[in-house]
This record gives structure tokens, C-alpha cells and sequence, in this order.
């Protein structure tokens, strides 16, 4: 990931109800949600929620696709991960203890372990 790409998605995530909405997408896995849902379940106007999806759109962390009358949003958790990698890449100059307390949290993401 280039600075500008990191730069475009920490700015598209500096919002409260953007950060919200990226958050329940991430949650809502693959399969998305439509924007009507999101908007209900944020309590915000379509209007102010189709400008900051759209916000998150350009940076690249999330898609729309239309289905029928709606459109469907989903995470782009490769966005994600690049994101997160840029982030720790070069990672606290090595220290492991400052590492360590990093993994840690990866460890305790409410992610279940891959299925054998």
C-alpha cells in the first residue's frame, strides 16, 4: 500500500458514522448489507449515509453492488489487511515487547480459528 492509499483510508475512517458504517460491514462479512439497513441500524438520514459511504468507496475500503432496487455494501477486507499491514509494517523497530502486546490484540479479535 502507498502513503496516499493510507493517507485517503485513515482520512475516510476519522469519522464517527463512517468508522460506524465500516465497522458493521466488517461485521456483516461477505455477503454486505443494503445501505437501507445500515442507515436504520446507525440512525442516520440516506442522504448523509449514501455521501459518507461513498467517502469510504474512494478510499477503497469498501464496494457497492446494486441487487434489484438496493445497494449492497460490503467490506473490502483486503483494503483492510493493507491497511493494517502499512500500519505495522517495520513494527515498533523490532522491539518484540512492544510487538507482542500488538499480536496480542490480533489474538483477541472476536475472529474464530480457522476451521481445520
Amino acid at each position: 500500500m502507498e502513503s496516499s492509499q493510507a493517507l485517503a483510508a485513515l482520512a475516510a475512517l476519522a469519522h464517527g458514522m463512517r468508522l460506524s458504517a465500516f465497522r458493521l460491514l466488517v461485521q456483516a462479512g461477505d455477503g454486505g448489507i443494503a445501505a437501507g439497513e445500515i442507515a436504520r441500524a446507525l440512525n442516520v438520514p440516506a442522504n448523509t449515509l449514501s455521501a459518507n459511504l461513498a467517502v469510504l468507496a474512494h478510499a477503497g475500503l469498501i464496494d457497492g453492488q446494486r441487487r434489484g432496487r438496493s445497494i449492497i455494501y460490503a467490506a473490502r477486507y483486503d483494503a483492510m489487511a493493507a491497511l493494517l499491514g502499512y500500519l505495522m509494517e517495520d513494527c515498533c523497530g523490532g522491539n518484540p515487547r512492544i510487538c507482542s502486546t500488538l499480536t496480542d490484540a490480533m489474538a483477541r479479535s472476536r475472529c474464530p480459528d480457522e476451521v481445520q
